[in-house]
């Protein structure tokens, strides 16, 4: 670009930001009139950005207005920053504790970094969105979170009309952008969308009927294309970790009655990055499984093993507490019985360290299994959970029940944290990884593998029991996930 279309471009950006500046400024003056019918709108986007966002997180609003949506999700930093002098005062006037800059969402310059950075209703109307995505990876943990909300172009009309009634605020010309418009612009900046939304079907805040409409019936299609604004989590594109400071992996092995498979587990997995431990957890065997484990790690010294037995019941239990007791920095499940071949867990270390994801999901349900694998109602069970996890999580999870997960230790005990979101009735395991991820918006990426026969022993699972429970957890689930 020669150095009179630079001017050009720097002038034009100049005229649209005063422009800008000059219009929220004068809506500034008025804000009172839209907390009314109007701010629902705003409220309920309120409850959608805390249900993200947990307390004390540092987060930076860029297109803060009045500050009310930052302040509402109780950051212990929090940072606004808006073109509009008006909207800054007024902000700094209600929310003294927190910190408000006056700026361009492109220009704003911070030396730290936030763990969540949201863009409400800027999108809309910046001039040169790639470049403010930019700027915004830049302002990002690189495990932090984006996140933005923008109007659907199906509501161009009905809003021209609301703003001309006088029941919200009036806005600038907008960039009428699709989902599809910001993934790739997301891609363009060194993003990845990890879910998407549509929310708000009915922007008036009327009992019952609000709720029904916005928490329920948005969720389902065709309602789900109808929503006002859409709704996107992104996350920066990892860099793979380097290979002089490959983790340390401690691989959890749950084991009831599993005597016969405990040699072959600690002679067949390999080692991975900067070392493998290998912890075997017992529980309430009825065999001579715990003196199988304590008599094979015994013969092999060459291997890193740590032996315990749980107390509680389930396999849940038992990887709850091998977890808590690993020293690895990322932690693998291996089921005892060997139907996921325990050779195929480097490329699950593979995909996490690469930065592929945050939690890797192993999938039995894609290539051919060997007979006898899976009774065919437990096959049909698994479609049937793999499609209402997807619909559930909003990432799609082609196989739920896949004994093999993996993801990093401080992951992991972010999602242990928040665990009193679900509580600890899973006797599985699977279920509480798989909610704990997604609340947190981790990138959870589907790992197909070949899954085999038992060579021994027979299966821990109460087929119509466990499939009952499972459809409570999937009910529960959906209230704290789907309909908030």
């Amino acid at each position: 670009m020669n150095h009179l279309s630079q001017k050009t471009n720097l002038n034009q950006l100049e005229k649209f930001q005063n422009a800008r500046s000059e219009h929220w400024d004068k809506v500034a003056v008025r804000m009172h009139k839209w907390r009314g019918v109007g701010g629902y709108y705003h409220r309920r986007l309120n409850e959608i950005y805390a249900h993200v966002i947990p307390q004390g997180a540092h987060v930076l609003e860029l297109g803060c207005g009045d500050g009310n949506l930052l302040a509402c999700l109780k950051p212990a930093r929090g940072v606004g920053v808006d073109l509009s002098p008006e909207m800054i005062a007024l902000a700094r006037q209600r929310h003294p504790d927190l910190q408000f800059e006056i700026a361009s969402a492109e220009g704003f310059g911070l030396d730290e970094k936030f763990d969540f950075v949201i863009l409400s209703d800027i999108l809309n109307e910046v001039w040169d969105v790639q470049t403010v995505l930019e700027h915004v990876r830049t302002l990002v943990n690189p495990n932090g979170r984006v996140l933005i909300n923008v109007h659907s172009r199906l509501w161009e009309l009905p809003l021209k009309v609301s703003v001309k009634l006088g029941l919200s605020k009036p806005g600038l010309g907008e960039n009428w952008l699709t989902v599809s418009d910001i993934k790739n612009l997301l891609n363009l900046s060194g993003f990845e969308s990890i879910k998407t939304s549509h929310e708000i079907l009915f922007p008036f805040g009327i009992p019952l009927l609000s709720p029904f409409f916005n928490r329920f019936l948005v969720r389902f299609w065709p309602f789900n294309h109808l929503g006002l604004t859409n709704f996107l989590v992104a996350r920066p594109l990892q860099d793979a970790h380097s290979h002089k400071d490959a983790p340390r992996v401690s691989v959890i092995v749950p084991a009831r009655n599993e005597a016969g498979n405990i040699e072959n587990i600690i002679n067949r997995t390999p080692e991975m990055g900067g070392g493998t431990e290998i912890v075997f957890v017992e529980g309430n065997s009825t065999d001579d499984t715990w003196q199988t484990i304590l008599e094979k790690v015994k013969e092999h010294t060459e291997k890193n093993c740590l032996t315990m037995q749980q107390t509680g019941k389930g396999k849940g239990d038992a990887v709850r507490l091998g977890f808590s007791k690993a020293t690895g920095q990322i932690l693998m499940i291996l089921d005892a019985d060997l139907t996921v071949p325990p050779e195929d867990l480097p490329r699950f270390y593979e995909a996490l360290v690469s930065g592929k994801g945050d939690f890797i999901n192993g999938v039995r349900l894609v290539y051919p299994m060997e007979d006898e694998a899976m009774r065919f109602f437990n096959f049909l069970g698994n479609k049937f959970f793999s499609l209402a996890f997807s619909w559930l999580l909003v990432q799609p999870v082609k196989d739920t029940l896949c004994g093999t997960k993996v993801v990093w230790k401080k992951d992991y005990e972010r999602i242990a944290a928040n665990r009193h979101v679900f509580g600890d009735f899973d006797p599985f395991g699977d279920f509480d990884l798989l909610f704990g991820a997604a609340r947190l918006n981790f990138k959870i990426i589907d790992l197909p593998i070949r899954y085999r026969a038992r060579t021994y022993g027979s299966t821990n699972i109460e087929r119509w029991k466990h499939g009952l429970l499972l459809l409570r957890m999937v009910l529960f689930a959906a209230r704290r996930i789907k309909f908030i």
